[in-house]
């Protein structure tokens, strides 16, 4: 047997094996609370979000999805039961595509707990911080089986920052032959480069391989940085059709402190306007947070000119305090 063929067979049984310890009254359980849950979904939903296609991928998607880190129960520990209850709304709410990482705590077992059964509508993206093939592989294998799940729809290098990593991704041993072979194996359908410390590195990323999707970090203050995002990555991801999907939108809400502005329709109204830009993600607090993101999505109409400069307007003079992220690496 090839090493492709035991490489997945391997995880296709560790998968199986996970589900078998849980019992089938775990699962009895799991189907009825399913189909509570779709009997439900069409009073819940009180309308759909505006869609879009996420490049040369081909996948329309709409505007707005979950992530899965930062100020969210789903990524500490100890709040399942929150990470849960604002996983299953999602759902409920019509949102489909959830972002994740390998070390965003437990995001990746809390989505675990609830997306296998709405796997076939749901679009799952998570990340490897590992450099190496061997370590991005290994990275692969936790996150689906934390994930319960046979495959990934998006798999990403995550916060690439430096020269170096790129060297090193691209080296004969490097994380890009990972990506290479899993989508051989079917194992993941897309691939993806993500960081929000320098767009030049994204930028050159985006030259040297033909990655499907670019997630990065475009806000209203980001506008004004001497090195942003919107100038200096954005417009080569737009010229080679690669999914755009934005994050650091509200800038962990610092947009809306001191009235820089008047809340999240600005914010992701801003960002969800630029050219080239065709999702967003933004991870809530809490399940009212989450349905007022919502709300802001389905009632998003793109933004004009003179909006727009007007929204610059208002960030210029708080543009540093709003792109802090831009010191992570």
């Amino acid at each position: 047997m090839s090493s492709k063929k035991t490489r997945r067979n391997f995880i296709l049984s560790s998968i199986a094996v996970a589900g078998t310890i849980a019992g089938a009254k775990a699962i009895e359980q799991q189907n009825s609370e399913t189909a509570a849950a779709a009997n439900n979904i069409a009073a819940a939903v009180t309308g759909k979000m505006p869609e879009r296609i996420l490049g040369k991928t081909g996948i329309k998607l709409p505007i707005f999805g979950l992530g899965g880190a930062g100020q969210t129960p789903l990524s500490q520990q100890g709040r399942e039961a929150e990470a849960r209850a604002q996983i299953e709304r999602a759902i409920e709410l019509g949102i489909r595509y959830f972002d994740t990482a390998s070390d965003y705590g437990p995001s990746e077992e809390n989505l675990g707990k609830v997306l296998p059964a709405y796997r076939s509508r749901v679009f799952l993206a998570t990340k490897t911080s590992a450099r190496d093939r061997d370590g991005a592989w290994r990275d692969l294998e936790k996150s689906l089986k934390r994930l319960k799940t046979d495959r990934l729809d998006l798999w990403q290098l995550h916060h690439v920052s430096f020269k170096e990593e790129l060297d090193q991704i691209f080296s004969a041993k490097g994380a890009i032959r990972a990506i290479e072979e899993a989508k051989q194996q079917k194992i993941i359908r897309f691939s993806g480069i993500t960081g929000h410390h320098e767009p030049a590195i994204i930028a050159a990323g985006l030259q040297r391989y033909p990655f499907d999707t670019t997630l990065i970090s475009l806000n209203a203050a980001e506008k004004h940085h001497p090195r942003s995002f919107v100038a200096n990555a954005l417009p080569i991801a737009k010229s080679k059709n690669i999914g755009v999907i934005a994050m650091k939108v509200p800038a962990y809400g610092k947009l809306f402190k001191n009235r820089v502005l008047d809340g999240m329709h600005q914010a992701m109204g801003y960002t969800l306007s630029l050219p080239g830009v065709h999702c967003c993600v933004i991870a809530a607090e809490s399940v009212k947070q989450l349905e007022e993101n919502f709300q802001v999505a389905r009632a998003f109409k793109p933004l004009n000119r003179s909006q727009m400069a007007a929204i610059e307007k208002r960030t210029a003079v708080a543009w540093e305090e709003n792109t802090f992220f831009r010191q992570w690496t």
